[in-house]
């Protein structure tokens, strides 16, 4: 009589330094396959989960945002890792850590926002792509105040004649 013993499914081969920033990640192999993630698409959803939360004005700093507005002027160069201002990702095997520069509305509370948003982002990035959040770190880069969105009328011709 032989003994028989239990069969396990694979386990994934593990690899021991991270891939190249852009290149997808593995984030779960089984017997049937496996999915992998690209970074841009870790960083999408972060930036777009920070957005969600109230008082979030904008996201990155002034010079993210300059230097994102003239690169959608470019033919291609929309797209990429580097699209999504204010976000900035480091993805490995099975986590991910998220930075992210933010610009906060005037009046709301810096401590509350912060959390909010941390918990927003860790809990659509670890439902969207099975990844364990690691950290959220945000940055404050400016307060947005009401008075800067009044933006002077343009002049209306007005005729020497009548």
């Amino acid at each position: 009589m032989t003994e028989s013993t239990p069969q396990t499914s694979p386990t994934p081969t593990t690899r021991s330094a991270p891939a190249a920033e852009g290149t997808s990640r593995l984030a779960e192999a089984t017997a049937l396959g496996r999915t992998t993630i690209a970074a841009t698409v870790v960083q999408k959803i972060a930036g777009i989960a920070a957005r969600e939360i109230s008082g979030v004005h904008a996201m990155g700093g002034g010079v993210s945002r300059a230097f994102g507005a003239i690169r959608e002027r470019i033919p291609g160069g929309g797209t990429g890792a580097a699209n999504v201002a204010g976000v900035q990702v480091e993805v490995g095997e099975k986590q991910a850590a998220i930075d992210l520069d933010i610009i906060v509305e005037y009046g709301a509370s810096i401590v509350e926002l912060s959390r909010a948003v941390r918990r927003n982002v860790i809990t659509a990035v670890e439902r969207m792509t099975g990844l364990e959040v690691i950290e959220v770190n945000i940055a404050v880069n400016d307060i947005h105040l009401p008075s800067e969105d009044v933006e002077e009328a343009p002049a209306t011709p007005t005729s020497r004649v009548e």
